[in-house]
């Protein structure tokens, strides 16, 4: 549910920000451009991209029913095909696309890392080992057209083929596969690359349901929550792409601003030791993240190269672990994060399309209790960022001059190892931290308008 409304939050605010724009008349344009590019008839492409699942299961075993309770990640390459038709339209906001799409998707996903002992060793280990094989969406999009790029918030049906195997010491393997459906929410932004073709970027979270399955006296449940991130190429079939491109927005000099958003999911891999066991399983932080940013760009005529700090504050926590039999819960927070990046973009006409990485460091808080201890350690980590956005006008119907934008932007946040030590000095747990963000924010360009330049 927190990324259903991150996913409508963020795609709220790009499209009221187009929407907004498009209907006071936008500061960024001079004069009227010769041609229109025209978003309406059928495409076909592909698309490439990698999958992260957040998929909590709970093993329920005989003898009491000890339930071990953690995430199945399986994470891995998409690829696929999808085709589809819009419409475009005139409206009170300006230039409305509405479309439909339906894609297929063979996928790498996979998670058998985990590995876990049931009853402290009582019963043996078990592990387990999860795979989404393939997934398909029919889905409508909406959204704002701003010339030669569209953003749109995009939603519907899915299904998805989610194999999962348990393995237990001295068993046979139980097998449990099957085609599961559900929904998926999404959002992107499609850009004209020249002639018919098009370029996409898309975020879609997939819910597939919960699952449970009944073996033997066992029984586990899983729920399925997948997060993909793709790029994609389209084709458009007749229609003409014809237009006069825009000239580039002037990006140039400082700029500050605000943001918010959500983990769309974190795969921290962890491995604990205790009375000479060792469990190998995933935590996944999961919450909102707000902060602000200060920046500066340099722009070489369509080029901008910049240089960005953030500072967030964050909610994310995982503390639904539970492992050695349930003997051992976790509560895993990051509670604030920062990084200080380099911009590299592409102005198409007031919309920058941009890439960004450079170093992150954040906190990392790991509560850890059993029967006869209860600890919590703070642990101060760095690492790096790497990601990319979107930038464009934004005045809010006229509320804010046009010095101020919107962007949308996704990083990937790797802060390295953090070892906690637990029951008394005689656990010890390593966890990997790894964040998928998505924030949306607005900035204020002090250098002058963000006014084409001619």
């Amino acid at each position: 549910m927190k990324k259903l409304l991150v996913g409508v939050a963020l795609v709220g605010s790009a499209v009221s920000a187009q929407a907004a724009d498009l209907a006071v008349r936008a500061p960024y344009v001079k004069a009227p451009v010769a041609a229109i590019y025209d978003w309406t008839g059928f495409y076909i492409g592909g698309n490439v991209g990698v999958g992260v699942g957040r998929n909590l299961q709970s093993h329920v075993f005989p003898a009491g029913g000890v339930a071990n309770s953690s995430y199945l990640q399986p994470q891995g390459v998409i690829g696929g095909g999808q085709i589809g038709y819009n419409w475009q339209t005139n409206s009170v906001f300006g230039p409305l696309l509405i479309g439909v799409e339906a894609d297929i998707q063979g996928s790498g996903m996979s998670d058998g890392r985990t590995t876990l002992n049931t009853l402290n060793g009582v019963l043996g280990t078990v592990n387990y080992n999860q795979k989404l094989d393939w997934f398909t969406t029919v889905r409508g999009r909406i959204g704002i057209a701003r010339g030669p790029v569209v953003s749109y918030f995009t939603g519907g049906f899915a299904a998805g083929d989610v194999k999962t195997t348990v393995t237990e010491v001295g068993l046979v393997p139980f097998n449990l596969s099957g085609t599961r459906t559900g929904w998926v929410i999404g959002s992107g932004v499609e850009a004209a690359l020249g002639g018919n073709w098009t370029g996409k970027i898309e975020y879609l979270y997939l819910d597939l349901g919960n699952r449970t399955d009944v073996f033997g006296t066992q029984s586990l449940r899983t729920e399925l929550r997948e997060n993909i991130f793709r790029v994609g190429l389209n084709y458009r079939i007749g229609g003409t792409g014809a237009y006069i491109a825009p000239p580039p927005a002037n990006w140039a000099g400082l700029y500050i601003g605000g943001n918010f958003g959500g983990s769309a999911t974190a795969r921290n891999r962890t491995t604990a030791t205790i009375g000479g066991f060792t469990e190998q399983f995933n935590l996944s932080p999961e919450g909102f993240i707000g902060g602000g940013q200060i920046g500066y760009n340099w722009q070489t005529a369509n080029w901008v190269f910049g240089a960005e700090a953030d500072f967030q504050g964050s909610t994310q926590k995982d503390d639904r672990t539970a492992v050695f039999g349930s003997t051992v819960a976790y509560n895993q927070k990051l509670p604030w994060f920062g990084t200080a990046r380099a911009r590299l973009g592409y102005s198409v006409g007031s919309t920058l399309l941009y890439a960004t990485g450079g170093y992150a460091y954040g906190n990392v808080k790991t509560n850890i209790v059993t029967p006869l201890s209860n600890e919590t350690s703070n642990r101060s980590r760095s690492g790096y960022a790497v990601g990319g956005g979107v930038e464009m006008p934004f005045s809010l119907f006229g509320l804010l001059g046009p010095n101020w934008t919107s962007k949308t932007e996704y990083l990937y946040v790797d802060l390295g190892s953090t070892t906690d030590v637990f029951a008394g000095g005689l656990g010890v747990s390593t966890s990997k931290v790894t964040e998928h963000m998505v924030r949306t924010g607005i900035n204020y360009h002090f250098n002058q308008p963000v006014v084409a330049k001619y």
